[in-house]
């Protein structure tokens, strides 16, 4: 397993030529799998879900079609990219068991900060209860998001995966409608009051990734 972690902003195409390359190279058994975390400046992109109504201001930011599954997303400085390329047929052949482990992935990273992140029905990524805003118009606890999930597999190998917000600019998600959901917000870790820094969360995913991942094969 290689953890690669890139300093400043990574441009989107060469992310993607990346993972190309390697995906190809891992379902050769000629490489690692591999744990890619980044930035990427302001951008959105399209999943093979999306809606053109949800990009709601298309001449802000680049935007690209993805082939990954979801809808529209923002990517830019402040948000940890996590690129996920591992070999999902030899973890069992079974993808919602992977999307799962992702998801678990996310919330025990985000536990080790205090921060208890939870999974909605119908509703795709990571959510957190805002009990500091007013409770929604059918009486429940306000939810923004805080992490977002979209995989590819090539093969049973895995790309793309998960972006966590760190401390985006938060105005930037506003071009879009992320994840085709418009009842709930975005926030951050910074948003929520916590001062940690990129490398603290890096800190926390390389942790909690071999708790939720088979060891022997991670």
């Amino acid at each position: 397993m290689e953890w690669k972690i890139s300093d400043g902003l990574t441009d989107y195409q060469e992310a993607v030529a990346f993972m190309e390359a390697r995906v190809a190279a891992i379902s050769a058994g000629e490489a690692d799998e591999c744990i890619w975390l980044l930035e990427h400046p302001p951008l959105y992109t399209a999943g093979t879900s999306a809606r053109r109504e949800d990009l709601t201001d298309p001449d802000r930011f680049p935007v690209y079609e993805s082939k990954r599954g979801g809808e529209y997303t923002y990517h830019g400085p402040g948000q940890r990219v996590v690129y996920v390329m591992l070999d999902v047929g030899k973890r069992g052949h079974d993808v919602r068991r992977f999307v799962k482990q992702l998801e678990t992935w996310v919330i025990s990273a985000l536990a080790e900060f205090n921060v208890q992140g939870e999974i909605r029905e119908g509703r795709v990524g990571v959510w957190v209860q805002r009990k500091d805003k007013p409770l929604t118009v059918t009486g429940q606890p306000a939810e923004d998001k805080i992490a977002a999930i979209g995989i590819r597999l090539r093969k049973w190998v895995s790309f793309h995966g998960i972006s966590i917000n760190v401390e985006p600019e938060l105005d930037h998600f506003t071009g879009i409608v992320p994840c085709g959901i418009r009842e709930y917000g975005v926030t951050s870790l910074v948003d929520l009051g916590l001062p940690v820094t990129m490398p603290d969360l890096d800190v926390a995913l390389r942790k909690t990734f071999s708790e939720v991942f088979d060891p022997a094969t991670a």
